[in-house]
């Protein structure tokens, strides 16, 4: 070779293969973005720590269950222990979304709605948080994801989605036993 470069090229086979592998790459980005952003989707996630020793009395943890912090918008604490959740049943009317807070004070464990995409990781000490929206009447029930000793198969509970007829009813009627409960104190 006198003074002639020989020039190196991308054999045509491999530039379509990076072609391919670009627009791919470009599609899953595109996919991750519209999920995560346009369509909201919520990843479990630790937003505050608690101390495990005192969670049992410290607000909004020392009355587990749930609360209407707006028309349709809600929010549940739940307590995971050695083997049990508190509280067992969260009653939700149709169309609730729903922040789900959960935290334990003993060990580690699994916090998963069946037919749902709720499935948490719960560490003491740790609060992770979901939200999720219920469309659909009917019963969830919740368990324990993590092997947490031999009671482990006790750990359960449900969501119970119900009208908003029912709901309204249940809450008054939770209401009434409350009133009479403080009267007859």
């Amino acid at each position: 070779m006198t003074g002639e470069r020989k020039k190196m090229g991308i054999d045509p086979y491999e530039r379509r293969w990076m072609i391919v592998s670009i627009a791919l790459l470009v599609a899953f980005a595109a996919t991750v973005g519209i999920a995560g952003f346009a369509m909201g989707f919520d990843l479990p996630g630790q937003d505050e720590r608690v101390d495990p020793q005192t969670v049992a009395t410290t607000p909004p943890w020392d009355e587990p269950g749930v609360r209407e912090i707006s028309p349709g918008v809600y929010e549940a604490y739940v307590i995971a222990q050695a083997w049990s959740f508190s509280p067992r049943e969260i009653v939700v009317p149709k169309g609730a979304e729903v922040t789900i807070y959960v935290t334990s004070i003993d060990l580690q464990h699994g916090f998963k709605i069946t037919d749902t995409n709720v499935n948490m990781q719960v560490v003491p000490g740790e609060v992770s948080r979901l939200r999720y929206t219920f469309d659909e009447l009917g019963e969830f029930p919740y368990l324990c994801t993590e092997y947490c000793g031999r009671g482990h198969a006790a750990m359960f509970g449900q969501v119970r989605v119900v009208s908003q007829e029912d709901y309204e009813a249940s809450q008054a009627e939770a209401a009434a036993a409350d009133a009479g409960t403080e009267e007859g104190q």
